[in-house]
């Protein structure tokens, strides 16, 4: 029987002071610490948690990204990391405190998240849906001879005069106004590009931003497979360390291509959805998110 005592816990907003929280809860579930990442997101997004009746940090913590040209009238919100502690799991703690995200704080906010096989089921209870798959993809990238390289593709490092243009884009290829978590990219990432066709006009970009041991390649925009290669090496070449991305199940041929440059693959995340029948936006040039967790 759920003691009453923990589903009662008050749940409170988070901040960038909870940031080793935070990382803390993330190593108590066996993920990687990840504070680079929850530094990204407790500031483009709001924090929810739930402290450890023990005191010992946090005993549930998930985050949300809204989207939209303001906070207040979100087009879409990703719901992620969502953890609970293992001392305090299957008590009930995971689904007070997505209902009170869901059904509270997003009361009418079309919502989406990607789910691991373990957190599937209770999101389906929560009017979640199935609509996608994302493949996780690690290794150590080996350069295709067969893509060119920067100096004959038009593939270089952004600017700041090249932000509105990838703002412009970015809204166009995702659905919704992105420019509270885009605009941190400069500063989040440790190397950001841009693919132009040959009139000049933007058709791509991509950032690599330090994870742990790996750099992780996200966001990934791309007209087709050909320039999301392109900005793919392009950042490769920049590393020494493993690579790490996720890419939308539907692009064959770049995860073929991914793993016949050295990932492999990881593991599936289920992309999920409530209150729309789908993601917004332009998928088929929407090839890996910055982060699962932001959606």
């Amino acid at each position: 029987m759920t003691p009453p005592q923990l589903i009662d816990l008050p749940i409170r907003a988070l901040t960038l002071d909870d940031l080793r929280r935070c990382a803390d809860l993330s190593e108590d579930r066996g993920w990687p610490r990840e504070d680079h990442k929850w530094g990204l997101l407790l500031a483009a997004g709001s924090g929810y948690g739930v402290d450890a009746p023990d005191g010992q940090g946090l005993a549930a913590a998930c985050v949300v990204t809204r989207y939209g040209q303001t906070y207040d009238t979100a087009e879409l919100a990703a719901i992620g990391m969502v953890l609970i502690a293992e001392r305090y799991s299957r008590r009930g703690l995971g689904r007070r405190l997505m209902t009170y995200v869901c059904d509270d704080v997003l009361k009418g906010v079309p919502l989406t998240l990607n789910a691991t096989p373990y957190g599937r089921p209770l999101y389906e209870e929560l009017g979640f849906a199935t609509t996608g798959r994302g493949e996780m993809l690690k290794g150590a990238f080996r350069p295709d001879p067969a893509v060119p390289g920067t100096d004959t593709f038009p593939v270089r490092p952004a600017t700041a005069e090249d932000l509105p243009r990838i703002l412009r884009l970015d809204a166009e290829v995702f659905g919704t106004d992105r420019t509270h978590i885009i605009a941190r990219l400069p500063a989040f990432a440790d190397r950001l590009v841009v693919a132009e066709d040959r009139t000049g006009a933007l058709v791509g970009y991509a950032a690599i931003w330090p994870n742990m041991d790996t750099h992780v390649v996200g966001p990934l925009i791309a007209r087709d497979t050909a320039g999301a290669q392109a900005l793919i090496t392009a950042l490769a070449a920049t590393t020494d360390r493993p690579l790490r991305t996720d890419i939308d199940v539907r692009h064959e041929d770049l995860r073929d291509w991914l793993k016949d440059r050295g990932l492999d693959s990881i593991t599936f995340n289920t992309v999920m959805t409530r209150d729309l029948p789908d993601l917004p936006g332009d998928w088929t040039r929407r090839w890996a998110p910055l982060t699962v967790a932001a959606g």
